[in-house]
């Protein structure tokens, strides 16, 4: 995009950003093949001291309101709130800016004498739609240990109104900013020579320099000159028509159910400036909420009697405001390009590269633990950064692209509970705070997991990769066996360290009360990607073995299908065990793709099947998991999730019909026993796995943490394994 340069740019109010360091926040830096950790869980186990405020409504408070305000608030007309711990106001406090209130106490022993008297501060939603009771919000302000304690950083973000939004960095109402990388046509060392003002900002012609950190510098630029700007007013207008008088209540579904497994938006912010106005938005963002909310229409109340909007339309209004935000680019084009690709409709690849460039231009790749802008909008911007992450690896996975993020050019720090604004829920709501809590492990785990996810597609799947193999001949089946197992250790790590209370057997205990309580949980998608991982990795470690059949030891080739046979079986149960509460929550875009692959495998291990026994066993198994998928709709969005995967495997059935008859195995055994007891831990441990065939070839030992099984399969060795597969429950 090109530029006027136009000595007469207009310069917005300063940001009330001075070069005073930031306190010091925990970081853990990533190393590109290690696991994440995330420390989350529910904030009344975090520790803080709590320090309440409130604005003086007169002299008698303190003397307060006699006095001038700082100079930073003078600049902005924003008003000066004196802290109690009398280091300045509470607008700088926030943004780590010096404070001149802070100098002139020191000056005067008085004016220490200035305090708020210990009154609490309380910012509540005035306004709720109609036949929505009004819920009262405590927002205590509170500085704690973390320098983002988000009672009081969401009431200091929007005090004020819309104007409070110019301290941040992507989300300016009337600018866009631009990341200055290290190569471009502006020089690191002259920006460093430019005159910047104590908001840290330097007018040039071409723009507005703004430093956030010593190395770190943005241009911002006016949004009023870039296409489409004329028409935003009316692309709002029109998006709201579509779903009036009904927008309320479809934001209060898309915080309900979609929100707490895909916290992507800031959400007292979106819902304080909804209250406002919706004029507030950019379009792209508002028409995403609402276009996914309405994928549960049918659970609100109200709406489930009336007819639904006309959603193409609102498709394509999102498209087509979101192809204008690109010219000015800011978090919320993020957050509705993510919003969009989780529809059914909107899994595409091109897209998702658009994202990453819109990411880079936004500095999303970047550590922003140190910059100067309000903490809000640190973490917001590490979560937007991890769930493009997520986007960009399972898009590369289900796609079968080359993804677009390296761990050489992704310096975001670890997310961590002071990430998540703490003041989400109501505090009377117990379920709504621990659908919440439950919603952050979801989308951390994920985050995880897709780690493991990106070290797999890189070690096996990239073309250097898949040739190395192949040039290896008769060695490559032991070389993807060494390169799996310590990328199976990872995945077993994983798997054990999940929270109780996102494991599928916890949220099944409380499944038909939850249901009636209209009450879902996104823990499905997580499980199913942890599945769609492992067959991921033993995809490649059963071709490698059908390439190098000749060659490879037969106990070798028998334990190796064994654990394959295994991760089918458990996945297919874990299928089977997914009630309402479960198939109605929102489902990660790359879902629909997972369901499908457990199919794929399938099909793999069936193909690969060196007896006609053990294939026509995988036949059967893949006709049952084609039933189960056909009762595993999705109400409320169609039966998309589960008609790609069923339409898959009678692709994968028409293609194995091609397959030459296999010869039979019922005198010696198949290469895998069917007639004993399944599941992971019968092929895990010492001596299960290699231990006898190479001592420089490490083991491809598959976990030993058993994935969720059902109650009712039979570990009785008696028992034929076809007669349990039978008594497997049915989708309810």
């Amino acid at each position: 995009m090109t530029h006027n340069n136009n000595s007469s740019v207009q310069r917005t109010a300063p940001i009330p950003i001075a070069p005073k360091p930031p306190r010091p926040e925990p970081a853990t830096h990533r190393h590109p093949n290690s696991l994440r950790r995330f420390e989350i869980g529910p904030p009344s186990l975090q520790g803080r001291d709590a320090v309440s405020v409130s604005a003086p409504a007169n002299p008698s408070h303190g003397g307060a309101a006699s006095l001038p305000p700082c100079r930073a608030c003078a600049s902005t007309s924003s008003r000066c709130i004196p802290s109690e711990d009398d280091e300045g106001c509470i607008s700088c406090q926030v943004n780590a800016a010096e404070c001149s209130l802070l100098s002139s106490a020191q000056s005067s022993p008085q004016s220490r004498k200035r305090k708020l008297n210990g009154h609490r501060s309380e910012i509540s939603i005035k306004r709720s739609s109609p036949g929505t009771p009004t819920r009262r919000r405590n927002h205590a302000a509170s500085l704690s240990s973390t320098a983002a304690s988000s009672s009081f950083l969401e009431d200091m973000a929007n005090v004020g109104g819309p104007t409070m939004l110019k301290r941040t960095l992507g989300l300016q109402a009337d600018r866009y900013s631009q990341y200055i990388g290290p190569t471009t046509d502006f020089e690191p060392s002259l920006i460093n020579l430019s005159s910047f003002d104590p908001q840290d900002e330097s007018l040039l012609s071409r723009g507005t320099l703004r430093k956030v950190s010593d190395d770190d510098t943005f241009l911002m630029l006016p949004d009023h000159s870039t296409p489409g700007h004329e028409h935003l007013t009316q692309d709002l207008d029109d998006i709201e028509t579509l779903v009036a008088p009904h927008g309320r209540r479809l934001i209060d579904l898309y915080f309900r159910i979609v929100h707490p497994g895909f916290p992507i938006i800031q959400k007292h912010v979106f819902i304080e400036k909804y209250e406002r106005s919706y004029r507030e938005f950019s379009p792209p963002i508002l028409a995403a909420v609402y276009i996914l909310a309405i994928n549960w229409w049918e659970h609100d109340d109200v709406l489930a009697h009336i007819p639904r909007p006309n959603v193409r339309e609102l498709e394509r209004l999102i498209r087509t405001t979101l192809a204008d935000a690109v010219y000015r680019p800011k978090l919320s084009t993020v957050q509705a390009g993510l919003l969009l690709s989780q529809r059914p409709e909107g899994d595409q690849w091109a897209p998702t590269a658009q994202l990453v460039a819109i990411a880079h231009e936004l500095g999303l790749h970047l550590d922003c633990s140190g910059w100067k802008i309000p903490p809000w909008e640190k973490g917001l911007r590490k979560r937007l950064a991890w769930a493009l992450y997520m986007q960009d690896k399972w898009g590369a996975l289900v796609h079968g692209r080359p993804s677009h993020i390296f761990s050489s050019n992704w310096a975001v720090q670890s997310l961590t509970s002071n990430d998540f604004p703490d003041v989400e829920w109501d505090e009377n709501d117990l379920e709504e705070k621990q659908d919440i809590e439950r919603g952050r492990l979801i989308f951390t785990r994920a985050v995880q997991l897709s780690d493991i996810l990106s070290e797999i597609l890189d070690t096996f799947y990239t073309l250097n990769a898949m040739q190395t193999v192949t040039e290896a001949g008769a060695q490559g089946a032991p070389l993807v066996l060494s390169l799996a197992k310590p990328i199976q250790l990872k995945l077993k790590e994983w798997y054990g360290n999940l929270p109780n209370n996102i494991r599928i057997d916890s949220s099944s205990a409380y499944s038909s009360l939850a249901a009636t309580a209209h009450r879902f949980t996104s823990v499905g998608y997580l499980h199913l990607a942890y599945f769609a991982t492992e067959i991921t990795l033993h995809r490649r470690i059963i071709r490698s073995l059908a390439a190098t059949a000749s060659t490879t030891d037969p106990y070798v080739q028998n334990i190796c299908r064994s654990a394959a046979k295994a991760r089918l079986i458990s996945a297919m149960d874990f299928v089977n065990r997914l009630g309402p509460m479960h198939l109605r929550s929102f489902w990660y875009f790359a879902s629909k793709t997972n369901f499908a692959l457990i199919g794929t495998f399938g099909s793999l291990l069936w193909a690969t099947s060196p007896g006609r026994e053990e294939a026509e066993w995988y036949r059967r198994r893949l006709s049952e998991y084609r039933w189960t998928l056909s009762v595993s709709s999705k109400p409320g969005e169609g039966r998309g999730l589960t008609d790609f995967a069923m339409g898959m495997l009678d692709i994968s059935a028409g293609l194995l019909k091609q397959l030459p008859e296999k010869p039979s195995m019922s005198r010696n055994g198949s290469a895998v026993d069917f007639g004993g007891p399944s599941g992971p831990a019968s092929f895990s441990g010492p001596g299960s796995i290699l231990d006898n065939y190479s001592s420089n070839v490490a083991s491809a030992d598959v976990s030993g943490v058993q994935s969720p099984r059902s109650t009712r399969y039979s570990s009785d060795e008696e028992e034929d394994e076809d007669d349990e597969m039978e008594d497997y429950p049915r989708m309810r």
